[in-house]
């Protein structure tokens, strides 16, 4: 039961990384209306240098797609760590009505961390 909750915990929130990699490249998804003035000059100055959101909205599709198939669950939530961390750090700063979707996005690659954490080891041993 545990690992069905932990496929369909996955799969929304690869959908969800997939689609926010997806607008970096294709920008189909509209600026909220109510998003904080310091988030839309820091997207936009993000957007202004060129190369940025292309190699976050990569990362975010790739390690998406990782996360929601079983076998490469555990390298996918390493992919998105640094990512997620940037996510946390801009909502902690310009947006903390953002942070309950960050938090439940923390605990479930946490989760998976947690739950591949044998696999991890086998990195750092001598």
């Amino acid at each position: 039961m545990k690992n069905k909750i932990l496929f369909v915990l996955c799969l929304l929130a690869g959908l969800m990384f997939i689609n926010a990699g997806l607008n970096k490249f294709f920008q189909y998804m509209p600026i909220p209306k109510d998003m904080p003035d310091k988030m839309v000059k820091v997207m936009m100055a993000f957007a202004e240098i060129g190369w940025v959101m292309p190699l976050v909205g990569t990362f975010e599709v790739i390690g998406g797609v990782l996360l929601i198939i079983p076998r490469t669950r555990a390298l996918g939530a390493i992919v998105l760590v640094p990512i997620l961390t940037g996510i946390l750090l801009a909502n902690i700063n310009m947006a903390p009505s953002g942070l309950p979707i960050v938090f439940a996005l923390i605990a479930i690659l946490a989760w998976v961390i947690i739950k591949n954490r044998a696999k991890y080891l086998a990195m750092v041993k001598k």
